[in-house]
C-alpha cells in the first residue's frame, strides 16, 4: 500500500504536456472529423480550380548602357549601392505600370474584342463603369486583367529580371510575358531618345543666343579699341597665358620690365661675386682654382718645388742646377700671380657691365611707366570689353563641344536593357498544386481543430482526474472508481474479489480507516451534486466492505424520493426510513437483514409528501444516536446536494460527508456549488470519490491505474 504522499508525481514544466495530451486525446475523434473536413475541401478546391499557367521571360537590366563615345550621355548616372537599387526598382515598377499594359494590350490586339478576357475567365462588362463608357470600360478590364497577373521578380544580387504572366491558356501566357517584355525594352529605347532628342534641341536654341551675344561683344570692343587708338598686341600664344589682351606700350613696358628684372638679377649676382673676390686671396678664389691653366701651372711648380727639395739634400743651394731650378719656380709663380690677377679683373669688369645695363633699363622703364599710366585709365572699358569676349567665347565653345558629343552619340549607345530569355508556353500548371493545397488545408485542419479544442476546454469545466478534483473544488481525491463496461453491472462486479472496481473500493476503504486519528468515521454519509453519479454503488460498496472485515454497519437510504438501494440488496422498500421519521414505525420495525454477515439495512420506505421536512427534524439525528452503540459504522445514502434541502441537513447531523463525482460528467461549477451548500451546512467533506472514471475518455494514459490517486492510501487487496 502507498500512500498519496507517496505516489510519485510528474513534475510539471511552464507547459503541462501531458494536460495538452489529454485535451487532444479526448477530442481525437472531433480533429479527425475536422481534418478530414479541411482535406476534404483541399481535394475538392484541387479539382474544381482551373489551371493556371504561368511563363516566364527573363530580362537583363545594367544601370548604364555601354558608349561608344564615353561621356557624352545625357542621363544621370548613379554609381552608389543605394542609387543601384533605387534604380533597379524604378523599373520594376515601369514594367507593373499601367502605361506599359496598355501598350502590352495595343501590341497583341487585346482591345479589339472579348476573347482575352474570356481566356482570363473574367466576365465582359455589359454596362459602363463609373464616368467611363462601355469601350472604356472594356479597356480598362483588360489593363486590370493585365495588371493583376504579371509579376515582375529580381532575385537578390542580381540585374536579371523575371517577368511572369499567369493564365488558364498557356499560349496567351507566353505572349503576354514576351510582349511585356518587348514592350519594355522598346519603351526604354524611346525615352532615350527622346531625352537624346531633348537635348540636341536645347543645345542649338542655347547655341543660337550665345553665338548671338559673343558676336555683339566682339564688335563692340573693336568699336572702342578703335575709337580710342588702342592697338592690341596680343597674340594667339600670348591669349591663352595672359590675363587679356595689351596694347603696344604695354606690351613694351612688360618685355622692359622683364629684361630690367634680369638686369638687376645679373647685377646682384656679379657685385656678390666681385665682393668675394676682392675679399679673398688672390690664389683662394674658387674662379682661380677652378681655371685650368691656373691648374696646369700649379701642378708644374708643385713638381718643380719637389725636385728642388729632393736634390737640396745632396746640392747647396748655389749649385748650378737648384739656381735654375729656383728661377723656374719663381717664373712659374710669377704666371700664376699674372693670371689670377686677370682673372679677379674679369669679374670686376662683369660687375660694371651689369651695373650699367640695370641703370640703361631703369631709365627706359621709368619712362615707359609715365605713358602706360596714361593709356591705362583708357584701357580699363577695353578690358572689360575683352572679358565679355571671352566668357562668351568659353561659354560658346563649351555648348559647341556639348553639342557636337550629344549629336555624334544620338542612337550610338547600346539599350541597357536586353532579353536573356523568352518565355516559352509551360507545360504544367503552377495551379491548383495538389501537394501544396492539401498541405495547407492539413495546415488549417490542424489550426481549427486546435482552436477547437482550445474553447472547448476553456469553456468545459468538467472534472476529468485528480488535478481536476484538486484544482476545480480544493479538496482531496480519496479514490477513484473505473467505469463498467455496458455488459458489466456494478453488483456483479463488487461479487468478484479480484475486480477492477473491488479494488478501487477497497482501496476507498482503507482511505477512510486512516481519514481520522481514531480511523473510519462512524457516521459517513454519501452524497454527490446530481443524480445517477455513483454515491448509492458506493454507499453499498463501502457498507459491504466494512461488514466484510467484520465490522457493524448499517446501511441507510436517506434517499426518500429516488430510493436504490433496497433493489442493490434485493430487499423490500414497504417500510423504511420516511415511516421512522414519521413515527408510525419503530427501529426494529424498519431494520432489514441482508446476506452480507455484519451488515443491516433501513429502507428509504414509502416517498412522504415532504421529506425535507422529516429530515429537518429531530428524528434522524435520534435514529444516529438510538444505534451508534449497536453499529461500528453507519453509511447514510444521501440524496443529491443541488435542489434538494436534504443533503446539507444530513451532512450537519453525520460526523463526515463523502463528496462523489462522476468522472467527464460533473462540471466544475456545478460541484463547487454542491460542496458551498455543505460547507455551509456545517458538513465535514472527508473528501471525494471520482467515480465512472476512463481514462481513455479522460484523455490520460493508458496505464493509468488505480494506484494513482485512492486517497490518503492506496492499497491493493
Amino acid at each position: 500500500m502507498m500512500s498519496q504522499d507517496e505516489i510519485p508525481h510528474e513534475e510539471t514544466g511552464p507547459i503541462d504536456l501531458r494536460a495538452i495530451w489529454s485535451a487532444v486525446y479526448r477530442n481525437r475523434l472531433k480533429l479527425i472529423v475536422i481534418i478530414a473536413a479541411a482535406l476534404l475541401i483541399g481535394l475538392l478546391i484541387t479539382f474544381l480550380s482551373t489551371p493556371i499557367f504561368r511563363a516566364e521571360a527573363r530580362i537583363q537590366i545594367e544601370q548604364q548602357a555601354a558608349e561608344i563615345l564615353a561621356g557624352n550621355t545625357v542621363e544621370p548616372n548613379g554609381d552608389s549601392i543605394m542609387d543601384g537599387d533605387r534604380f533597379l526598382q524604378t523599373q520594376l515598377d515601369i514594367i507593373k505600370s499601367r502605361t506599359l499594359s496598355r501598350q502590352v494590350a495595343e501590341s497583341l490586339g487585346l482591345y479589339r474584342n472579348n476573347a482575352f478576357l474570356e481566356k482570363m475567365h473574367i466576365k465582359p462588362a455589359a454596362e459602363p463603369r463609373g464616368a467611363y463608357n462601355l469601350v472604356q470600360t472594356h479597356r480598362e478590364q483588360v489593363v486590370d486583367a493585365l495588371q493583376n497577373n504579371v509579376e515582375v521578380e529580381l532575385p537578390v544580387e542580381s540585374r536579371v529580371a523575371v517577368i511572369s504572366f499567369d493564365s488558364p491558356d498557356r499560349q496567351l501566357s507566353a505572349q503576354v510575358a514576351n510582349s511585356f517584355a518587348d514592350s519594355y525594352i522598346v519603351g526604354n529605347i524611346q525615352r532615350k531618345f527622346n531625352t537624346t532628342a531633348y537635348a540636341r534641341r536645347f543645345l542649338e536654341g542655347q547655341l543660337r543666343q550665345t553665338r548671338q551675344r559673343l558676336e555683339e561683344s566682339e564688335r563692340a570692343q573693336i568699336e572702342y579699341a578703335r575709337s580710342a587708338g588702342l592697338i592690341d598686341a596680343s597674340n594667339s600664344a600670348d591669349a591663352g597665358q595672359a590675363m587679356g589682351p595689351r596694347s603696344l606700350t604695354t606690351a613694351n613696358l612688360v618685355q622692359l620690365n622683364q629684361a630690367y628684372a634680369q638686369a638687376s638679377a645679373n647685377r646682384v649676382t656679379a657685385e656678390q661675386r666681385w665682393r668675394e673676390a676682392a675679399g679673398t686671396a688672390l690664389l683662394s678664389q674658387p674662379e682661380v682654382l677652378a681655371n685650368p691653366a691656373v691648374q696646369t701651372l700649379i701642378q708644374e711648380r708643385a713638381k718643380l718645388q719637389a725636385e728642388y727639395a729632393q736634390n737640396g739634400k745632396r746640392y747647396l743651394p748655389d749649385y748650378p742646377g737648384q739656381t735654375q731650378a729656383s728661377a723656374q719656380i719663381d717664373t712659374i709663380t710669377t704666371q700664376i700671380n699674372r693670371l689670377a690677377s686677370s682673372i679677379r679683373d674679369g669679374i670686376r669688369q662683369q660687375y660694371e657691365i651689369a651695373a650699367s645695363q640695370e641703370k640703361a633699363l631703369e631709365r627706359d622703364l621709368n619712362t615707359l611707366k609715365g605713358t602706360t599710366l596714361t593709356e591705362q585709365g583708357r584701357g580699363v572699358q577695353a578690358n572689360i570689353l575683352r572679358r565679355e569676349v571671352d566668357t562668351n567665347r568659353a561659354l560658346y565653345d563649351a555648348l559647341l563641344q556639348r553639342y557636337k558629343g550629344v549629336s555624334a552619340t544620338a542612337g550610338a549607345s547600346s539599350n541597357n536593357v536586353s532579353i536573356i530569355d523568352r518565355a516559352d508556353p509551360p507545360i504544367r500548371p503552377v495551379s491548383p498544386r495538389l501537394i501544396l493545397n492539401l498541405a495547407l488545408a492539413l495546415f488549417t485542419g490542424l489550426l481549427l481543430g486546435v482552436g477547437y479544442v482550445v474553447l472547448r476546454e476553456h469553456f468545459d469545466d468538467a472534472i476529468r482526474s485528480s488535478e481536476d478534483v484538486e484544482h476545480e473544488l480544493g479538496t482531496s481525491m480519496i479514490g477513484l472508481v473505473p467505469v463498467l463496461a455496458t455488459d458489466q453491472t456494478p453488483k456483479d462486479e463488487l461479487q468478484k474479489v479480484r475486480s477492477d472496481m473491488s479494488e478501487a473500493y477497497y482501496a476507498l476503504r482503507s482511505a477512510l480507516e486512516l481519514s481520522t486519528p481514531s480511523g473510519a468515521p462512524h457516521s459517513l454519509m454519501v452524497t454527490s451534486s446530481g443524480p445517477a453519479e455513483g454515491k448509492s454503488t458506493t454507499s453499498y460498496a463501502l457498507a459491504r466492505g466494512f461488514a466484510h472485515i467484520g465490522r457493524r454497519v448499517a446501511l441507510i437510504d436517506a434517499d426518500m424520493r429516488k430510493p436504490a438501494q433496497h433493489r442493490n440488496l434485493g430487499l423490500s422498500n414497504k417500510a423504511g426510513l420516511a415511516n421512522l421519521l414519521a413515527r408510525q414505525a419503530t427501529f426494529q420495525d424498519v431494520l432489514q437483514r441482508t446476506d452480507t454477515p455484519n451488515l443491516d439495512f433501513i429502507a428509504a420506505g414509502p416517498t412522504p409528501i415532504n421529506p425535507a421536512e422529516l429530515i429537518a427534524g429531530s428524528g434522524f439525528a435520534t435514529l444516529l444516536e438510538q444505534i451508534k452503540n449497536d453499529y461500528d459504522i453507519i453509511v447514510v445514502d444521501a440524496p443529491p446536494v443541488l435542489g434538494l434541502a436534504d443533503a446539507p441537513t444530513l451532512a450537519s447531523q453525520v460526523e463526515a460527508t463523502l463528496f462523489v463525482v462522476q468522472a467527464n460528467h460533473t462540471r466544475g461549477r456545478q460541484a463547487r456549488v454542491a460542496l458551498g451548500r455543505l460547507k455551509a451546512g456545517r458538513a465535514t467533506v472527508v473528501g471525494t470519490l471520482l467515480t465512472k472514471f476512463d481514462a481513455k475518455v479522460s484523455g490520460q494514459s493508458s496505464d493509468y491505474g488505480y494506484s494513482y490517486s485512492y486517497g490518503q492510501t492506496d492499497e491493493r487487496s
